[in-house]
């Protein structure tokens, strides 16, 4: 029996939880049930792969850089077509803040290059540490520290109670310290 056939660009491939990561962060949480994120980062790594020749020799900062441009060039996309279905004033403004965070978001480097490495490689390695928690401590994390939410609005979207919100974060705040710390270490 022959073995898999090995994934096409390994290389690029490192980067999807970190785009995963992005993707959450970036569209507001009330479209994200519209979109197909895990989609939209794979369509990303799928147009990298297809391009991959003209990123062969770049430095892992160029190659993150690059392909936060094609993520969130896809995203912005992808809210693009939902606005076309917008309905109602309230989805209106959550679009509006979509599209406002991913503009904001593609022109948002203004550290110097060893600060932008270092940050983006730090952030690679809490996306990567992220994805090892479950589901709803990741989201309830996500929803918490980086869309503001408080406990009583994630209790309701993930239909639990603000202790059971509260737990899920002190739990996974815990487990995240941990990966991060052990990945420090020599």
């Amino acid at each position: 029996m022959s073995d898999p056939p090995a994934d096409p660009d390994p290389g690029l491939e490192r980067f999807r939880a970190y785009l995963t990561l992005l993707s959450r962060v970036q569209v507001d949480p009330r479209l994200q049930g519209k979109l197909d994120l895990s989609g939209v980062v794979q369509q990303t790594l799928l147009e990298a792969h297809l391009a991959e020749h003209r990123v062969a020799d770049w430095n892992e900062a160029q190659q993150a850089a690059w392909l936060r441009r094609l993520l969130a060039n896809n995203l912005t996309d992808e809210v693009r077509k939902l606005r076309t279905e917008a309905r109602d004033v309230y989805r209106e403004q959550a679009l509006d803040a979509s599209s406002a965070r991913l503009e904001a978001w593609l022109v948002s480097e203004q550290s110097s290059p060893s600060e932008q490495v270092q940050r983006k490689e730090s952030t690679r390695q809490l996306a990567d540490a992220l994805e090892r928690l479950t589901p709803d401590a990741r989201e309830a994390l996500v929803l918490q520290h980086w869309h503001g939410w408080t406990l009583a609005q994630i209790a309701e979207r993930l239909n639990r109670t603000p202790g059971a919100v509260a737990g899920l974060i002190h739990r996974g705040l815990q487990q995240l310290k941990k990966s991060l710390a052990s990945l420090s270490e020599p």
